[in-house]
């Protein structure tokens, strides 16, 4: 049993014996207050240091989101595409560049077969509107199951749902090019006329209804 110490009478002090349960009650004591003073200085170093400079991870990642568009510090969505007849100006121009570097370098080198009186083509496409608009939207999807969010499928369903299509109605032999280039060692160009106004548009008068 431990020893204590107590003053007698005569100025002298004598041993005092405490039990030893109640030294343990007191050394569990004074542990549990280390302890609980430790932990209280952890969550004040916690709560004072500078907070974390890395950017949040993105909550989305499986989805290809980098968060909620319009939320503070997000970045823009990209623009949405259009179809190349809905620009106009520099837009127009360049979108053209573009459709122009794919169709002559990719499309027609791979897709282009013979050129034929039931397969025409034209050097000059591009002033074709129509044509433009069919080997642009062919493009775009292109883009879009080329990404590999489309699959391994994804060029496949290309080739089946849009490429044959697409080239079947540019190149049909009754088709927007077909007073254009039939021989690959005469090429010509020439621009068919279209549909003019309908009867109704050019009868109405001013103040009528759809005038």
């Amino acid at each position: 049993m431990p020893e204590s110490t107590e003053s007698r009478g005569d100025g002298e002090f004598s041993p005092v014996r405490l039990p030893d349960a109640g030294l343990e009650s007191i050394e569990a004591s004074v542990r549990k207050l280390l302890d609980q003073t430790a932990e209280q200085a952890r969550q004040l170093d916690s709560l004072s240091a500078a907070p974390d400079p890395a950017p949040r991870p993105d909550p989305f990642p499986g989805f290809g989101l980098s968060g909620f568009a319009g939320m503070p510090g997000m970045p823009p969505p990209p623009p949405e595409p259009k179809p190349i007849l809905e620009l106009d100006g520099e837009a127009y121009e360049n979108e053209l560049d573009s459709l122009s570097d794919w169709v002559d370098d990719f499309l027609m080198p791979a897709y282009g077969a013979e050129v034929t009186t039931g397969a025409p083509w034209c050097k000059q496409w591009q002033d074709h509107q129509d044509v433009t608009a069919w080997l642009h939207a062919l493009w775009m999807a292109y883009q879009q199951h080329k990404d590999p969010e489309a699959g391994l499928a994804g060029l496949f369903v290309w080739h089946r749902d849009f490429l044959t299509h697409a080239m079947a109605a540019v190149r049909a032999p009754g088709g927007p090019l077909s007073a254009c280039m039939t021989d690959p060692d005469r090429p010509s160009h020439r621009l068919l006329a279209g549909p003019t106004p309908s009867v109704r548009s050019q009868t109405e008068t001013p103040g009528e209804p759809g005038s």
